[in-house]
């Protein structure tokens, strides 16, 4: 198995920039896919970005593109998102999912249950 847990939230003002981290203990990070999701109370949890085992392939949801970019360094076990132009909306816990899938596509890059490991959580708050 794999344990991650997200790092780098924190407050910030609008415009802003902040660069959260998934790092992975356990198995190699490079076994797995990973996503990251956000997620408001009340609300379910709602698709961020998606990278492949390789880094070579990006998803995006429309409300981050442009804005957000998703990285990863596999000999350090470590996925990125560098947020970039924060707005207040972007207002959230984010949290690193990895999964064991061998195929994905851009649709089921952004639904929860197709992760199998979950990370704690990171705040992200974005002041106006």
């Amino acid at each position: 198995q794999v344990q991650v847990v997200e790092s780098g939230g924190g407050l910030v003002q609008a415009g802003g920039s902040l660069n959260l981290s998934c790092t992975a203990s356990g198995s190699p990070l490079d076994l797995y896919a990973v996503g990251w999701f956000r997620q408001v109370p009340g609300k379910g949890r709602e698709g961020v970005s998606w990278i492949s085992r390789t880094g070579l392939t990006t998803f995006y949801s429309d409300f981050v593109k442009g804005r957000f970019t998703s990285s990863r360094d596999n000999t350090n076990k470590t996925v990125y998102l560098q947020m970039n132009s924060l707005k207040p909306e972007d207002t959230a816990m984010y949290y690193c999912a990895a999964s064991t899938r061998h195929s994905y596509n851009r649709y089921d890059a952004f639904v929860p249950g197709t992760y199998n490991y979950w990370g704690q959580g990171s705040q992200v708050t974005v002041s106006s």
